[in-house]
């Protein structure tokens, strides 16, 4: 509590035990779980390090349903938005 103080921070202010709290991660987390941590067993942290920053970044935001996008996922928007998306040779 004192380095939140120094920091000028506020905790989290759900209570203990409150299920409520954690509802939103949860879909993310069993995510996570499944198509990640338990496809093998990691030799380093290292590894499993890159192995999540890969995962979120090339799969679950690149396909995940926004909606703020309209339902789309962003490979999805930007396609319409940018029609003309020249590949690279």
């Amino acid at each position: 509590m004192h380095a939140l103080n120094h920091h000028r921070l506020v905790g989290s202010m759900g209570r203990i035990g409150a299920a409520g709290d954690n509802a939103a991660m949860d879909p993310f987390f069993a995510l996570l779980q499944k198509n990640v941590l338990d496809r093998k067993r990691w030799r380093t942290r290292e590894e499993l390090r890159i192995a999540i920053i890969t995962w979120i970044e090339r799969t679950y935001h690149r396909r995940r349903r926004q909606t703020r996008l309209g339902r789309l996922t962003p490979i999805e928007y930007e396609t319409i938005m940018n029609p003309t998306v020249t590949l690279a040779a």
